[in-house]
C-alpha cells in the first residue's frame, strides 16, 4: 500500500506482547504466534517477538493495511503495521535467510481498495481532479468459498466486477542495514513493502541478513494484486500466514531473491523507475554467475534473449522491478 516516503536513521523501540506456544512437528518446531502490538517500521530496534531456529515454522495470523484484524477491529495504527520481528537463531551479517511461504489466506469477508488511478500510474492530464477528491475507497465482498472479490458499490457491480483471489504478502523484510529504520510504505534491499503478486503461498523469498538474527517482519496481506499496483493499494485484508524459515550461511547477496517452480526472479526498488530496473538487472546477473555457472559474457546472452521484466508497483516510495528468468534455460 502507498505512503509519502519517511526514513530515519534512529528507531524508537517499541515492546511486543505476544504469544508463542511451540509444538513439535516432523523434527522441526511449530510456533503458534499472536502478536498484540505491532510495527510501522524495520529496524534493528525492535526487540524480538519470537525466536525461532532454522527449519521452524510458524502459523500466525497479521492485520490490513489500516490496522484491522480479522474482525475487522482497528488494533494499530496504519501504513502496513507488521508482525514480528522473528528473531532466527544463528543469523548473522553476511547470511541469506530464506522464508518459505507455506499459507496466505484471507480470513474475513471484506477487503477495501482505492477506486482512482494512482497519480504516477496515468498521464497527468488524464487523471481528473474532481475523481480525487471524491471518495476513492472502495469496500469489497469477499466470497471465500468461490474465491472470488466483488465489490460493494451496486455501479460498479452493474458493470460485471469480479476478481478470482490471488492471496499474497505485501510486505516481508528484515532489519535495514546501517542500522536504519525504515517505514513499512517504502521497499528496499532489505525488503520490505515490496507490493509484488507473486509473493504468494509456495513461494521462496530469500533476504540479506544484516543484524544478527535477521528479525524478520512480515505484514500487508492482499487478496489480489495488479501488476503496478496502479490504485495504490491493492484488496487490502487480514490473512491467516505460515511461513518456514532456514539459513544460507556465508553468502551475500544485493536484492530479495525469489524462487519458484518455474522461475528465479530478483526485486530491485528504487526512483527512477529505470534504477530499479537497473538493480534487479544487476542481482539476477550475479545470481545466475555465483550459483549457475555462467561466466559475464555468457549471462549477458542468456539475458538478452531470455530475461522477463514485471513493473511490480510504481506507487510507494521506490518503485520495484522485477527480473525474473525461467528456469527451462538454466542448465
Amino acid at each position: 500500500m502507498r505512503s509519502p516516503s519517511l526514513r530515519l536513521s534512529l528507531s524508537l523501540g517499541v515492546w511486543i506482547a505476544c504469544v508463542a506456544a511451540p509444538t513439535p512437528s516432523s523434527g522441526q518446531t511449530t510456533h503458534e504466534f499472536k502478536a498484540t502490538t505491532y510495527y510501522n517500521t524495520f529496524s534493528f530496534a525492535h526487540p524480538p517477538a519470537l525466536r525461532i531456529n532454522p527449519g521452524d515454522r510458524v502459523v500466525t495470523k497479521t492485520i490490513d493495511a489500516r490496522g484491522a484484524d480479522e474482525n475487522g477491529i482497528k488494533v494499530a495504527p496504519g501504513p502496513n503495521p507488521q508482525i514480528g520481528p522473528f528473531y532466527v537463531e544463528g543469523a548473522e551479517p553476511g547470511d541469506v535467510l530464506v522464508v518459505r511461504l507455506e499459507k496466505i489466506e484471507p480470513n474475513r469477508d471484506s477487503a477495501f481498495s482505492s477506486s482512482v488511478l494512482a497519480p504516477y500510474a496515468a498521464d497527468p492530464s488524464f487523471l481528473r481532479y474532481e475523481a480525487l477528491d471524491q471518495q476513492q475507497t472502495e469496500t469489497w465482498e469477499l466470497d471465500r468459498v468461490e474465491r472470488v472479490a466483488r465489490p460493494t458499490t451496486t455501479a460498479f457491480r452493474q458493470q460485471g466486477i469480479e476478481i478470482p483471489f490471488r492471496p499474497m504478502l505485501g510486505c516481508i523484510g528484515v532489519a535495514p542495514p546501517r542500522k536504519e529504520a525504515v517505514w513499512t510504505a517504502t521497499p528496499g534491499e532489505f525488503g520490505g513493502n515490496l507490493d509484488y503478486f507473486g509473493m504468494i503461498a509456495g513461494t521462496t523469498v530469500m533476504l540479506p541478513v544484516a543484524e544478527p538474527g535477521a528479525l524478520l517482519f512480515i505484514g500487508d496481506g492482499h487478496a489480489r494484486q495488479g501488476e503496478g499496483e496502479v490504485v495504490g493499494n491493492a484488496l487490502e485484508v487480514s490473512m491467516d500466514v505460515e511461513f518456514s524459515v532456514d539459513l544460507i550461511k556465508d553468502k551475500e547477496i544485493g536484492w530479495p531473491r525469489i524462487e519458484t517452480d518455474e522461475y528465479i526472479i530478483v526485486l530491485g526498488s528504487a526512483r527512477p523507475l529505470l534504477q530499479a530496473l537497473q538493480h534487479a538487472t544487476t542481482e539476477l546477473q550475479r545470481w545466475l554467475m555465483t550459483d549457475y555457472g555462467y561466466d559475464e559474457r555468457g549471462s549477458s546472452l542468456l539475458m538478452g534473449h531470455a530475461l522477463e521484466y514485471e513493473v511490480v508497483q510504481v506507487v510507494d516510495p521506490h518503485f520495484t522491478i522485477a527480473a525474473k528468468m525461467s528456469k527451462e534455460f538454466l542448465r
